[in-house]
C-alpha cells in the first residue's frame, strides 16, 4: 500500500520499489505502472522538501547555457549590448541588470531563478 514518506528509511524503501520496477517492461495504465508514477511522486515531494537544490549563481547558469547552444563568449555580448559589459560580468565585476536578464532569458531561454538567484 502506498503512503506518504516520512522519514530516510521509507525514502529508501521507496527508492528500491522504484528502482526494481523500473526495471521491468510495464504496460502504461497497468498496476505497477500506476505504481510506479504515484512513487515517483511521493519520492519527487519528499526530496524537495529534505533535500532541495538551490539554483546556481547567475553566472554559472549563463555560461551552462551558452555550453548548451554551443556560443562563443563575444557572441554574449551581442545578447547583452555590450561586449566589454559580458566580459565584467562573466568574471564577476559586475552584476546582471534587469534588462540584462530580461535579455537573457528571453534570447536564450535561462530560468528567471537562475539569473536572479543572489550573488
Amino acid at each position: 500500500m502506498l503512503r506518504p514518506i516520512r522519514n530516510e528509511k521509507q525514502y529508501d524503501t521507496a527508492l528500491a520499489r522504484a528502482y526494481r520496477l523500473m526495471q521491468e517492461q510495464l504496460h502504461p495504465g497497468s498496476r505497477e505502472s500506476d505504481e510506479l508514477e504515484v512513487l515517483t511522486m511521493l519520492i519527487e515531494r519528499y526530496e524537495a522538501e529534505h533535500y532541495p537544490i538551490a539554483p546556481p549563481h547567475p553566472v554559472e547558469a549563463i555560461k551552462f547555457r551558452m555550453d548548451q547552444l554551443g556560443m562563443k563568449p563575444s557572441e554574449l555580448g551581442r545578447v547583452l549590448g555590450y561586449r566589454s559589459r559580458a566580459s565584467e560580468i562573466m568574471r564577476g565585476k559586475r552584476k546582471l541588470t534587469l534588462g540584462m536578464i530580461r535579455a537573457l532569458h528571453e534570447k536564450l531561454h535561462i530560468p528567471l531563478e537562475s539569473l536572479v538567484a543572489r550573488y
